[in-house]
């Protein structure tokens, strides 16, 4: 579900028991974070500085990108 923090987690060279002991909770646990979702904020935030990164790009967000629709009205008919 978040493949960004899994790939984080990795590119620092920590175990998910590894990580998971950083972050004061249990392997399950962080399994059931990354592969279900429901992360709590406090723990995104951890993650966020420990990778030194945003915590839309450990969430793989991705904001709608499409440019404004405007329409006009064309003044002779």
């Amino acid at each position: 579900m978040y493949p960004n923090i899994n790939a984080e987690r990795i590119r620092l060279g920590l175990t998910l028991s590894q990580f998971a002991e950083v972050l004061g909770v249990t392997r399950k646990t962080v399994y059931n974070w990354t592969t279900k979702g429901d992360i709590p904020q406090s723990k995104l935030e951890q993650m966020s500085e420990m990778f030194h990164c945003s915590i839309d790009y450990l969430l793989d967000y991705k904001p709608n990108r499409k440019e404004p629709r405007y329409e006009t009205t064309n003044p002779n008919g």
